[in-house]
């Protein structure tokens, strides 16, 4: 599995810039430097653990950035300094694929990802990540996630990696809208526009129903995609696409509140690193995590609104959620779900995730 994924790694780093899920305000921002400050009063403890907790966000506005700097004041205090953390935001490796390949490799302790990149080494499963109408809140989805469902996904995932990646949290990027040159309300609206979507094989397929053409472009590059009418739209959350000014291109002003995807980003650890630990160090390490994913998913929910309300402040046309019509994009997003869960055997995933209120 080391081998598969390592020789996977040099295909996946075009891949990682597509999937873009937001970042600082422009390219040329400046990189912060790595944490490596110890908690106040465990200076003086030689730490038994030295951890590297990464993401490739740069902008210390990202949701991520408050997670990880969470995850580092709990598991130094609680471990009274016998763990000492370096954090990086963004500075370990600038997209995904580089902190995955860090993460095998054992030069990060802890990265956070997209579920997407284990299609490409073996776990088709996760996918199920980016079925589109999968939930139908953030209460649905932590629902989801923290329940049975997202306990036999952990499963999965450590099955099919051989333990090389060990789930240790569920955190989210947010919900996703259409943001573009001009306001949607049916799938009958979005009819011929070019779109950048997620480079997921399920989405593509949905937006494809939908009636628009699936355009793929870097996420460092979208701006001025959208800017030289290379796309007519994209669609991202609204604190993604806040932090880079989407809205404030022409093709990116008219929001059109779909809530397609609640998304799903993945806290990742080596499994057999974890399993080398003492029980008491794995609760260290479990506590924190706790801590640092409610955290980021506390900072994702507050965000999402004052997103909202500084893209509103800047001039951008939404379309409220409750003025769309979302059963008709749901009616194209239910048969791909079905046929996908069918295709992995993964019918009873589904059912858990449908029952769970």
């Amino acid at each position: 599995m080391k081998k598969k994924i390592a020789l996977l790694m040099a295909g996946m780093l075009t891949l990682a810039t597509l999937t873009g899920c937001g970042g600082g305000k422009s390219p040329a921002a400046s990189t912060p430097k790595a944490e490596t400050e110890v908690a106040e009063g465990a200076a003086a403890v030689k730490p038994e653990i030295n951890l590297i907790v990464a993401h490739n966000q740069t902008s210390l506005e990202n949701p991520y950035a408050f997670g990880i700097k969470k995850f580092k004041e709990v598991a130094e205090e609680v471990s009274g300094g016998k763990i000492s953390v370096t954090l990086h935001n963004g500075t370990l490796g600038e997209n995904e694929s580089e902190l995955i390949e860090k993460l095998t490799m054992g030069a990060a302790s802890m990265v956070v990802a997209s579920p997407g990149f284990m299609t490409a080494i073996g776990v088709p499963e996760v996918d199920m990540f980016s079925l589109l109408y999968l939930f139908d809140s953030f209460d649905h989805w932590e629902k989801a996630v923290d329940g049975e469902f997202g306990n036999a996904m952990k499963n999965v995932i450590a099955e099919k990696t051989g333990n090389q990646f060990r789930v240790m949290g569920y955190w989210s990027s947010g919900v996703r809208d259409v943001y573009g040159k001009k306001a949607i309300k049916t799938p009958a609206d979005a009819k011929g526009l070019t779109i950048r979507t997620q480079s997921s094989s399920v989405q593509q397929e949905f937006w494809s129903k939908v009636g628009a053409v699936p355009t793929s472009v870097a996420w460092g590059e979208l701006y001025q995609a959208l800017q030289q009418n290379v796309v007519d739209s994209a669609e991202n959350d609204y604190t993604s696409f806040m932090l880079k000014e989407h809205h404030k291109t022409d093709n990116g002003k008219y929001v059109s509140e779909t809530h397609h995807d609640y998304t799903t980003r993945l806290l990742l650890m080596d499994g057999n690193f974890y399993d080398s630990l003492t029980e008491e160090q794995k609760g260290w390490i479990d506590t924190a995590c706790v801590a640092a994913t409610e955290e980021e998913r506390s900072i994702v929910y507050k965000m999402a609104e004052t997103s909202k309300e500084k893209v509103i402040a800047d001039g951008a046309s939404v379309t409220e959620n409750a003025d769309m019509d979302i059963e008709a994009f749901k009616a194209i997003a239910i048969p791909i779900q079905e046929k996908f869960v069918t295709d992995n055997k993964m019918e009873n995933y589904l059912e858990l995730i449908r029952t769970t209120k």
